[in-house]
Formats: C-alpha cells, structure tokens, sequence
C-alpha cells in the first residue's frame, strides 16, 4: 500500500511561524511534524510515498528529500494552484495508482500505529476513516459510527459525535469522474457515507490537531517530557 500525506495547506492560523516554513516542518519535541508521519508509516511497511505541496513546497523538497534516509521513497505533487485536500488527492493519483492507498494529514500528530492500517475493496467500501473523540476546539462532532462499523452524519442538533482524525484510506474510486480543480473533501466523503459506503473507526488515544501555535507548544511539552 502506498500513502500520500497532505501537506499543501496555508497554515494561515499558524503565522508568523509558517511566513518562512511550511506547517508540516514546523517541530515539536525535536522533530518536524510531517517527520513523525514518515517513520510511522515506514514502521508499517509503508514505504512509497507521496507527499503533495504548495505553500513553501521547495522547503519541503529539500528537508526531506528522497526520503532514503527515513528508509522511504518520496514522490511530490507539486500543485501551482490551490487544490485543496479533494482536489490535490485527485491531481496525485498517478503517483499512488490504482490501489487503495492511506491518506495522511501533515498537520496532526497521533500515537496511532499505522500498522492498522489496512486496504478497502473500493467496491462496498470507498474509505475507511480513523474518528477520535471531539478536541475542545472541535466540540460538536460531524460525524457518528454506527453499529456496524459504517459512518454517517451527524444530525445539526444531536449532542457528541465524532471528529475525523486526518488518518484514513481510500480507493481511487472514491474519486472517480473528479476533475483535477480545488474541491475540498468533506463533499466526497458526504457523498460516500450517503451511500453507506465509508466505514471507520474510532481511535482512543492521543492526537493533536495542530492548528494554533498554542497547540504546537503543547504538543512540544508533552514530547519533550516523555
């Protein structure tokens, strides 16, 4: 199985850090973010991987590299515009061809070993969506899973819900017909647990959405007291 981390965002909420850096490089216990990712996925016998850009991509490029040195070979889909995450997985698929493929966000840091990790048929099954409880920044959960391991929306007004943790895989045909332009993935995914076709499961240990400086620090904290 190939995978692809997401790594094209602006990190608007991030600046200044992210004026000089992409948000993925940015460190926390000594280590670039998007670092933990590739030695959680090499770990998992996952070593072709793609690694989309566009804001400060040619930093990205030259920190990583090849990737050998993580045990990994890197390929980069270099995006001139901004695709978002739908978008820039459609304009990638021919780097991570016609398996189904993990997709990893560069802006979250778990503890949740990619090992688990395993293929859908892209048939019954489009994706399978890694759920953690809902972050104090995130209180009202979009999604709910249900008894039989499928996922589907979670009404306006029903309390909890789940959130989802930027860890999944997905089969190319999730994407099928989508044109290479900007299109954000929630409307996909709707679309797919419409049609009872998304399963997932929910995590239960740590993850950081790394989506403030403040986030970042604490993230730091806990790293460097481990």
């Amino acid at each position: 199985m190939k995978a692809i981390i997401l790594a094209a965002g602006l990190g608007t909420r991030m600046r200044p850090l992210t004026d000089t850096l992409p948000k993925p490089l940015l460190q926390a216990g000594g280590q670039a973010l998007i670092e933990y990712h590739l030695h959680n996925l090499v770990r998992a016998g996952i070593t072709d991987i793609v690694i989309n850009h566009y804001h400060l991509g040619e930093k990205l490029e030259a920190a990583l590299g090849d990737g050998s040195r993580y045990g990994a070979h890197i390929h980069y889909s270099r995006e001139t515009v901004r695709l978002e995450t739908a978008g820039g997985i459609v304009k990638a698929l021919p780097l991570l061809g016609p398996d189904a493929f993990a997709v990893i966000s560069g802006d979250i840091w778990t503890d949740f070993d990619y090992r688990h990790l395993r293929p859908v048929d892209g048939d019954t099954t489009l994706a399978h969506l890694v759920m953690v409880s809902n972050p104090g920044h995130h209180q009202r959960g979009d999604f709910v899973l249900n008894p039989d391991g499928r996922l589907a929306l979670k009404a306006a007004d029903a309390p909890g819900g789940l959130t989802y943790a930027g860890i999944s895989v997905m089969h190319p045909q999730l994407f099928a017909g989508l044109p290479e332009a900007p299109l954000a993935l929630r409307p996909v995914l709707d679309a797919a647990i419409a049609a009872h076709r998304i399963e997932a499961e929910q995590y239960p240990g740590q993850w950081f959405d790394i989506g403030t400086p403040e986030r970042l620090k604490e993230l730091d904290t806990l790293l460097r007291n481990v």
